[in-house]
C-alpha cells in the first residue's frame, strides 16, 4: 500500500483566520446578530459550514444555520472579490510539502473548506499539483466523520497502517482516530496542543521540522 500523508488546510497549511473571522462577523451582521468573538470562531474552525453555526447558535434550528452558512460563503466571496482573501502559508509549509513528495509519499487534503475555496487556494500558492486527493466539505459530511479519510485512502492506493493525518484541531485528530490512522497535532493552528493531545493525537509539532521528523520515513 502507498504511504500518505493528509493534511488539513485551515489552521495547518495556511493561517486564514483573518479571512474566516472577517467573513463570520460579516455573516452575523448581515443576519442582524451579534457576531461571536474570535476565540469562538476559531474553535469551529474545520467542521462543516452548518455544523460550525450549530455550535455558535445552538438554539437556532438548522434551516437557520443553513441560512447563516449561505450568508458566509456570499461573505467570503464578495471578498475574494473585493479585497482578496488572505490565506498565507505557515512558514516552512511549501519545504515541507516539496520533501514530502520528493520523499515518496503521496499527499492528500481532508479539509471543511468548498471545493472552490480549496482549489484557489492551494494553486495560488503553486502547491495543488503535489496532492493527489482532495477531499472537502462539498462531498463529505463534516469531521470528525471519517468520510473525507477514507475516500483520501481508496483514492491514493493507501491504508490506515500507511496513512498519516496532520491537523490543527482536535476534529481533524478524532477524524484519524476515527478512521484508524496515526495522528499528528500541529501547534500553530486554532486548537491548543493539549486538546490535540487529549484527542488522541500521537505528538504535537510546534513547527514544520519537527512535523517533518515525526512523520518519519515512509
Amino acid at each position: 500500500m502507498n504511504p500518505l500523508v493528509v493534511f488539513d488546510c485551515d489552521g495547518t497549511l495556511v493561517d486564514s483566520q483573518h479571512s474566516i473571522c472577517t467573513a463570520m462577523v460579516r455573516a452575523f451582521e448581515e443576519a442582524k446578530l451579534t457576531p461571536p468573538d474570535r476565540p469562538a470562531i476559531l474553535s469551529v474552525v474545520g467542521l462543516s459550514l452548518p455544523r460550525a453555526m450549530a455550535r455558535l447558535l445552538p438554539d437556532a434550528d438548522a434551516d437557520f444555520h443553513d441560512h447563516l452558512s449561505d450568508r458566509y460563503k456570499l461573505a467570503f466571496q464578495a471578498m475574494r472579490r473585493a479585497e482578496g482573501v488572505c490565506e498565507p502559508l505557515y512558514p516552512g509549509i511549501a519545504d515541507l510539502v516539496a520533501q514530502l513528495d520528493a520523499a515518496g509519499w503521496l499527499l492528500g487534503v481532508a479539509t471543511g473548506k468548498s471545493d472552490r475555496g480549496l482549489n484557489l487556494c492551494l494553486t495560488h500558492h503553486g502547491i495543488i499539483d503535489r496532492f493527489v486527493t482532495l477531499q472537502t466539505a462539498d462531498r463529505h459530511p463534516s469531521k470528525p466523520h471519517p468520510a473525507m479519510l477514507l475516500a483520501a485512502m481508496a483514492e491514493a492506493g493507501a491504508a490506515p497502517e500507511t496513512t498519516v493525518m496532520i491537523g490543527d484541531t482536535s476534529f481533524d485528530i478524532d477524524m484519524g482516530v476515527a478512521a484508524g490512522v496515526r495522528s499528528i497535532g500541529v501547534g500553530w493552528g486554532y486548537h491548543p496542543p493539549a486538546d490535540l493531545i487529549a484527542a488522541g493525537a500521537m505528538a504535537v509539532a510546534m513547527d514544520s521540522v519537527a512535523l517533518r521528523g515525526h512523520i518519519g520515513a515512509p
